[in-house]
């Protein structure tokens, strides 16, 4: 593993100030010639901490780990929580297509549970967040989970989970740039439509899952409030535990949820602590 350096921040996000140590730039994987990387949060205390893999959004061709600009809220939240979290680079469109971001997710499953400890995380209270493009990734690898790669909980950020539903609302996949990008085509003939539903978290859910929450604007333009209430209502038909919450007021970015809502940051790191608590 390389880290390319250490800071020390102080987080006064929220109700508190805390101090955490954050290393950047490490290794969690390779693909091909491409060195996949992630940045960690390391709360200041002895530890095990709950451990959150966090996975931005930018429609699965923009964003990054650094947690600069939509993606901040949530890693704040975090860190003035406590938490042990990884939040991490993939590979995006157009330069990748499908399945290659979705790959890299799992393996920084994987990496986390075999690292946790060494950044004071407990291996065995790990939960995905995902904003957006990220979310829809979170919430299909819980979905698709294997026994190496199954964590504890999820969160969606206002994620895309029924992508068949989402690209005949826009218009086609040809209307919709960040899916055409992702997909490499631009049709929607049975090819595409077969695999947009192999791609949708709403077409794997079974009972057995992790417990979900999932947050989002009520006026969000991006994606449709209503898919997010099928796929909550899905999940709970299959008795999965799942929480919805509907910010009143936002739209699809998580920078504005505050304006509107200032408690939402609280509310998410006290659902995944109380979801994530030590079992005795």
């Amino acid at each position: 593993m390389k880290t390319a350096f250490v800071i020390f921040l102080a987080v006064t996000s929220l109700t508190h100030a805390v101090h955490a140590e954050l290393k950047t730039n490490i290794e969690y994987g390779t693909a091909g010639r491409e060195i996949l990387r992630l940045d960690a949060n390391v709360p200041d205390g002895t530890g095990p901490f709950p451990v959150i893999l966090a996975v931005h959004g930018g429609g699965w061709s923009r964003g990054d780990k650094t947690g600069t600009g939509d993606f901040a809220p949530a890693l704040q939240a975090l860190t003035a929580n406590h938490f042990t979290w990884f939040s991490i680079d993939y590979r995006l469109a157009p330069t990748n297509h499908w399945p290659d971001c979705f790959d890299d997710v799992q393996t920084a499953i994987r990496w986390a549970k075999a690292h946790a400890a060494e950044y004071k995380g407990d291996p065995n209270r790990i939960a995905l967040l995902g904003y957006s493009a990220g979310g829809h990734l979170v919430c299909l690898a819980a979905t698709l989970a294997r026994p190496d790669t199954r964590v504890q909980a999820v969160v969606g950020l206002a994620p895309p989970t029924d992508l068949v539903a989402d690209a005949k609302h826009r218009g086609g996949v040809g209307k919709w740039s960040s899916m055409r990008n992702l997909l490499g085509r631009d049709s929607m003939d049975e090819e595409t439509l077969k695999l947009l539903r192999q791609m949708s978290p709403t077409a794997h859910v079974k009972p057995g899952l992790p417990p979900f929450l999932l947050m989002q604007g009520d006026s969000d333009k991006t994606i449709m409030p209503l898919f997010t209430r099928n796929f909550a209502a899905e999940l709970k038909d299959n008795q999965v535990p799942c929480e919805l919450y509907f910010l009143k007021g936002p739209g699809h970015r998580i920078a504005d949820w505050e304006k509107f809502d200032p408690s939402w940051q609280q509310r998410l790191a006290d659902w995944l602590n109380q979801t994530l608590v030590v079992k005795k």
